[in-house]
């Protein structure tokens, strides 16, 4: 029996639905063989059965050679896509968000599952380009309105979102923290009321919610380097 292979070879090939999909599976199994075969069936496409039918040793050179695409050392942040004849553009100005896209998109990004519905806050069609390359987008009207076209946004522009809040977050961060650490007044005010030391204090948390983007980031390519 013949079929069509079609093996990705840039993230852009790559659909957030089918990694979205191959990390929940990874998540639950340990077993690199039927990884190396799920690996094969969600990135190119295909039946199970079908990778069944594939050479062990053409097996192993795809997972391969996907383990490789992912194999990136860093994320370019990509502003505007497109996607299905419509062009997409990210946030002009988060400074100007509003507070629902600020309370979905703290409930989405941190979890891969809710990922498509993160990026339905972060990227909307573009209404109109003006000078200079600004534009507008549309109004936010709930992630709703365009989570399931999100599922299949490419990967590199996914990852390079990500990525982009992953530095912005540990900007935000590192300033804060010296700032608090060159204010002694600061400092003492918040000992005085309990709030630097222990697992609820400001500060505590702070450093809680770094561990957290930095785990977040390690995701990506944890599961694709230990198939």
């Amino acid at each position: 029996m013949k079929f069509e292979l079609n093996i990705p070879t840039e993230l852009s090939e790559v659909k957030l639905s089918q990694y979205q999909k191959f990390l929940q599976i990874a998540k639950d199994n340990e077993n690199s063989e039927l990884l190396h075969q799920k690996m094969v069936q969600i990135f190119c496409g295909i039946d199970l059965k079908e990778v069944a039918e594939i050479k062990y040793k053409d097996v192993v050179d795809i997972t391969d050679s996907l383990g490789k695409m992912f194999d990136v050392k860093s994320h370019k942040f990509i502003q505007k896509f497109k996607m299905g004849g419509v062009e997409f553009g990210f946030v002009p100005n988060l400074d100007d968000i509003s507070f629902g896209e600020y309370t979905d998109l703290d409930t989405y990004l941190s979890d891969w599952k809710q990922m498509h519905k993160a990026m339905a806050v972060l990227y909307r069609p573009i209404k109109k380009n003006g000078l200079n390359g600004t534009y507008e987008i549309e109004k936010y009207n709930g992630s709703i309105t365009y989570s399931d076209v999100m599922k299949h946004a490419p990967l590199n522009v996914v990852l390079g979102a990500n990525v982009f809040f992953y530095n912005l977050g540990n900007e935000l961060l590192s300033s804060t923290m010296d700032y608090l650490e060159k204010d002694k007044e600061v400092m003492n005010i918040l000992h005085q009321h309990n709030l630097v030391e222990g697992g609820d204090g400001i500060v505590q948390s702070m450093l809680s919610l770094k561990e957290t983007l930095q785990d977040l980031m390690k995701l990506p390519n944890y599961h694709l380097h230990n198939v």
